[in-house]
């Protein structure tokens, strides 16, 4: 089940179909209490860790400057959300994890300089549902220009 969950982060869109992540998957328990040492954004004790990480050295060489800076973030984006909806799915829960010292985990993952960790997804089962306040679509979603709703007329 954790190799099709991961799995499902290779078929993210990605820019340029670059294909410059790399996934590193934890689930040694010591290995994950050292990552959640350095990752504050870490709450409770997940079963899994997949670390979405992007060799910056490939970015650049398929797309400059800005696949190495942005495009490589937004791809491991897209790619922590496949990996978090195939998981939702599954009836695994998980979350986004962003606030985590990057060189820290670089080093407790071995990961070459040009490997760099951009985001942690948790994957584990939920000891009790949570449901979340969501916002009202109307309130989120305009046609044409900030503040029309669907069925208004446009100015």
């Amino acid at each position: 089940m954790l190799l099709q969950i991961v799995e499902a982060g290779i078929w993210a869109p990605n820019g340029g179909n670059a294909q410059t992540w790399v996934f590193v998957v934890v689930t040694e328990g010591d290995r994950l209490r050292h990552i959640r040492a350095v990752s504050p954004g870490i709450l409770g004790t997940p079963a899994a860790v997949v670390a979405i990480c992007q060799d910056k050295e490939l970015a650049e060489e398929k797309g400059g400057r800005l696949a190495r800076e942005t495009a490589s973030v937004m791809d491991s984006a897209m790619a922590g959300e496949n990996i978090m909806l195939y998981a939702v799915g599954a009836g695994v829960g998980s979350c986004a994890v962003l606030s985590f010292h990057k060189e820290a985990v670089r080093q407790l993952l071995g990961l070459p300089q040009a490997i760099v960790p951009e985001l942690l997804i948790t994957l584990g089962y939920a000891a009790e549902e949570n449901p979340l306040p969501r916002r009202e679509f109307q309130s989120v979603c305009f046609f044409e220009k900030y503040g029309i709703a669907h069925g208004s007329r446009a100015e």
